[in-house]
């Protein structure tokens, strides 16, 4: 059995999809490739499909991941072709690798994330970001199942700064101005995502955007915890690899710095 690791995005309006919505897209996507897939045992056999740490509905991201169990070896890179090919534009495989090593979940251990604020002056953001940076703790409130849950959000959040971009191609282009953020938070239980951030700096600075914010994740993998920096999760496969040139450090964040928003 070959295990191949895919990265995968969910770009413009495909962020609005689900990850049931995705999956369902992906399986069509295996069929349609004539992908030979492993299925699982039982009365209900299902492709061997393992996802990890997918992104909320409504949120973009470049760095969604996940595992396919095949019963007969193919060409990684043949592989992703056929597949981008299958899925909708805004669905795109990006990169593929054999997994070689064990461990990819263990190695999403933090999320960049760009936070675009449509109608808030950056310097009103710089001010919430001092604000929450500065802050010991920032508790928020998030609506679970089974009740409001009151939870510290600053722990989590390794770096938050004002970032400038050169990207005028917005979702929702406008004339009006605009605050982009970039947080790098841990993955931690409960988890902290870039919503609860947002709480956050409306506790702490009374920062309420006009319009809804985009929110993109940039990059996942594991957080060095000297720099803040996060590296590329599928590294340790390629470095396995004889035939595959090796990543070089702080990858994972070298692509986050030119990922569309």
């Amino acid at each position: 059995m070959q295990r191949i690791r895919l990265r995968y995005t969910k770009r413009g309006r495909l962020r609005f999809t689900s990850h049931r919505d995705f999956q369902r897209a992906f399986e069509r996507a295996l069929r349609r490739a004539e992908v030979p897939m492993a299925y699982s045992a039982g009365f209900t056999p299902h492709p061997k499909v393992s996802y990890a740490n997918a992104a909320p509905t409504g949120t973009g991201s470049e760095a969604e991941y996940l595992e396919i169990a095949l019963t007969a070896p193919r060409d990684p890179e043949r592989l992703r072709d056929l597949l981008d090919e299958s899925l909708p534009a805004g669905l795109d495989i990006v990169d593929a690798v054999e997994a070689r090593t064990s461990g990819l979940a263990d190695r999403l251990t933090a999320s960049v994330w760009e936070l675009r604020l449509d109608g808030v002056d950056p310097a009103e953001a710089d001010r919430a970001v001092a604000a929450f940076t500065g802050a010991e703790s920032v508790e928020v409130q998030r609506q679970t199942k089974n009740g409001v849950r009151t939870f510290d959000a600053r722990p989590a959040v390794v770096r938050l700064v004002s970032a400038e971009t050169l990207d005028t191609a917005a979702d929702r282009p406008t004339d009006r101005p605009c605050a982009i953020l970039r947080l790098v938070v841990r993955h931690v239980t409960p988890a902290v995502r870039p919503d609860d951030v947002l709480s956050g700096l409306r506790a702490v600075a009374d920062l309420a955007p006009p319009v809804p914010v985009a929110v993109t994740r940039l990059a996942q993998g594991l957080l060095d915890e000297e720099t803040g920096s996060v590296t590329d999760p599928l590294a340790p496969d390629r470095e396995a690899d004889p035939a595959a040139p090796a990543a070089s450090p702080g990858a994972a964040d070298a692509a986050a710095a030119k990922a569309p928003a």
